[in-house]
């Protein structure tokens, strides 16, 4: 997995064509929290971040990776900045609910 997310990185998108749908680092930013290594997914979904900003995949996953590794500030952070992204949203989606909840036990 993390062969395809470099090899991805190296590829340029093409102005004309959309945008990746979930890019390949996100995917491994998810499986690491599967796999119980937040940490580094943690490192993975900002190195997506990076390349592919404002995503609202990738502040969740972010968030959550955070969370599970213990870093409160970085999961407030991200939480937040999802909500931001969000934030003329009527909506309930399970990501919003997750993140507001978190942001006000602070």
């Amino acid at each position: 997995m993390g062969a395809a997310a470099d090899l991805e990185d190296k590829n340029e998108k093409h102005i004309v064509t959309p945008g990746r749908i979930v890019p390949a680092r996100e995917l491994l930013g998810d499986m690491l929290i599967e796999l119980k290594q937040p940490a580094q997914a943690l490192k993975e979904f900002e190195a997506s971040q990076a390349r592919e900003p404002n995503r609202f995949r990738g502040y969740y996953g972010a968030a959550r990776a955070a969370e599970a590794a213990g870093d409160r500030r970085k999961a407030a952070d991200y939480y937040a900045k999802l909500m931001e992204l969000a934030k003329k949203a009527d909506s309930s989606r399970p990501e919003l609910v997750r993140a507001r909840a978190y942001v006000a036990q602070r």
